[in-house]
């Protein structure tokens, strides 16, 4: 006998029988201790063949209505439920595509019309009502990608970062501003597999207010933007984006959400979602701190967490702002925020605990120890941690002048110090290339034309360092404007030869990393990785191994505005594979014959003002 026959057959009374039965949907228990994955399954609008139910969380409120346009934007009451802290009413004859709010009273007999914390989709801005939802007819083809694309242990990883609605935009007068998510696919996919992507990063998708937070101040966290379409919209962007053997991570924000008094702010008439107090209250951006000490607040974290992986296929999340979660506001000198360290030790876990093959980035530039550690062993669970220690250093290294970089010189071999502390991303995201920071090819020091040469070999340095890659959108076009939200990227640079062949140039690095196991097989190991030389403080000279079972790759790099002589001494041929200074990228060296084999013995070698160069030795056929 099933538990609702037992319960019928004993005659317990209804409302024993309702609070059972809604155990079915969500473990109550688990969701006000912190470790509820699934409060969508139960909380929210769920639509069934004759109507929609509406549930909703407001332990303070005093009573509860749904307002919408099925009943005129008037009151249809929710009843208390369960603990008397949820509400709930099933409303027949609502559709799939409508809109609603939740009208909360407070005590005094004030209201505020809310949006639902766990909507499934929201009205377009300035619009801020919620929208009934189902994309549950959608059918994934993605079986191949789900069975062997996902495990991406010892494989490249070469993410590039979008915003979605400033990547490219329609033609000026096609009445659109943005295209839609299946638009998308059919442009950004084949412009990916051809300049040798194969993970996308998308910048936050969750409902957001305003344009210029970009998604970081979200109100809808289960509700896909509806700026570029629907739900089964985007599934369909993922969809085709699996097809196409490409992974998309999405940007997924814990830690703070928009003050909009319509959204997470005050919901029940007192901080239900936010700290109380202020001082912890707001952050530095001036939005809302989501409260961890608070289970339900976990909860409804890492549901949405859950949600969006496994309902739109997501492939892994990057995490924003993890500092601000590890310590008070971010500040070490504040101490550890005890409470938001448990939460993302218990959301990691039980996420790798339902999707094992998901990918968790850590955004952080704290000196915490044990971010890609697993829970088990003390860590926080992450898979990957965004090393912002090596892009700090290294961008302010090409930003110094020649001279300044024979004192500066040990920036750039510090990151290999400490480099297996953690398992690092070498990040340059959109972080790098806005308010008044410059592009990253505007960083490198000197005129236009001397920054070509030197981002070239500083993009060489980067892809044969270890670590995963990521570069945000445009820095592929050495992009000279700093990135906006509005408008799309400067693709016109493309007609000035010397941007079309920085182009063709990382086009061809990132296929370089990818079918070269050398460069990223032994990313986290001592063995994928050897010094060769790195005591040239008066040249800026640098040169190291990196190493894996079918080759080696020399790498040597020359950051002076000078040619170097160099003497290296080996045991056995390399073949030239790739540099910097070759004129089909914009360089001015044409490399002989002679050039392109390094022979047995010793080799004296001229390194070219601003270059790198890399050598490939095949390993032993057995």
């Amino acid at each position: 006998m099933d538990k609702k026959s037992f319960l019928l057959y004993t005659k317990i009374e209804k409302k024993q029988l309702v609070s059972v039965l809604m155990e079915e949907y969500m473990d109550f228990y688990n969701f006000y201790i912190g470790k509820e994955f699934q409060a969508y399954e139960f909380l929210g609008a769920h639509v069934w063949e004759k109507g929609v139910t509406f549930r909703t969380f407001a332990p303070a409120a005093n009573r509860v209505s749904v307002i919408g346009e099925f009943n005129g934007w008037t009151e249809t009451p929710m009843n208390r439920i369960y603990d008397g802290n949820f509400w709930e009413c099933d409303i027949p004859g609502v559709k799939s595509g409508q809109m609603y709010k939740y009208r909360i009273y407070k005590n005094d007999g004030s209201f505020i019309d809310h949006a639902d914390p766990y909507a499934f989709y929201s009205e377009l801005r300035p619009g801020t009502a919620s929208v009934t939802w189902t994309s549950k007819d959608y059918r994934f083809h993605d079986k191949e990608w789900q069975k062997n694309g996902k495990d991406r242990k010892n494989k490249p990883v070469n993410i590039y970062e979008m915003h979605f609605g400033s990547w490219k935009c329609p033609e000026e007068g096609s009445g659109e501003r943005w295209y839609t998510y299946r638009e998308m696919a059919g442009l950004i996919i084949p412009y990916l597999k051809k300049n040798g992507y194969n993970y996308i990063e998308v910048m936050p998708l969750c409902e957001y207010p305003c344009d210029e937070s970009w998604g970081y101040q979200g109100t809808g966290y289960f509700s896909p933007t509806s700026r570029y379409g629907k739900p089964e919209d985007l599934k369909y962007f993922i969809d085709q984006c699996h097809k196409n053997e490409i992974g998309v991570i999405l940007d997924f924000v814990p830690v703070h959400f928009a003050v909009n008094d319509h959204a997470l702010a005050n919901y029940d008439g007192t901080a239900l979602y936010e700290y109380p107090n202020i001082a912890v209250g707001r952050n530095e951006w001036g939005s809302c701190n989501f409260m961890h000490s608070r289970g339900e607040v976990c909860s409804f974290l890492q549901s949405c967490a859950l949600y969006w992986l496994q309902e739109f296929h997501f492939d892994g999340l990057r995490m924003d702002a993890v500092g601000n979660l590890i310590y008070w506001q971010g500040d070490s000198n504040r101490g550890e925020n005890l409470s938001a360290l448990k939460f993302l030790k218990t959301m990691n876990q039980g996420l790798k605990e339902r999707l094992p093959d998901v990918m968790l980035f850590a955004e952080d530039s704290t000196p915490y120890q044990g971010v890609t550690k697993a829970v088990s062993e003390g860590g926080l669970g992450f898979d990957y941690k965004w090393d912002l220690g090596w892009m700090n250093d290294t961008l302010s290294y090409f930003q110094s002048s020649p001279e300044q970089r024979k004192e500066q010189y040990h920036k750039l071999t510090f990151s290999m110090m400490y480099f297996y502390n953690e398992k690092y991303l070498l990040p340059l995201s959109h972080d790098e290339v806005v308010h008044g920071k410059a592009t990253i090819a505007q960083k490198m020091n000197g005129g236009y034309d001397g920054k070509f040469p030197q981002a070239r070999a500083f993009y060489m340095y980067m892809y044969a360092h270890p670590g995963l890659k990521l570069n945000f959108m445009g820095n592929e076009l050495a992009q000279l404007k700093e990135w906006s939200e509005v408008g799309d990227l400067d693709w016109m640079l493309l007609d000035f030869p010397i941007h079309e062949k920085f182009h063709r140039f990382m086009k061809e690095l990132n296929h370089c990393y990818l079918e070269h196991p050398a460069l990223y097989r032994h990313d986290f190991e001592n063995k994928g990785f050897q010094w060769i030389d790195c005591h040239q403080e008066e040249k800026c000279v640098y040169v190291f191994e990196r190493r894996s079972e079918e080759e080696t790759i020399l790498a040597l790099f020359n950051f002076s505005d000078q040619t170097q002589e160099y003497q290296i001494r080996l045991e056995e041929e390399y073949d030239l594979l790739m540099a910097s200074d070759m004129e089909v990228y914009g360089g001015n060296r044409k490399y002989t014959k002679k050039d392109k084999i390094l022979p047995t013995g010793e080799n004296a070698l001229k390194l070219s003002p601003f270059s790198a160069v890399f050598y490939e030795k095949k390993a032993a056929q057995e």
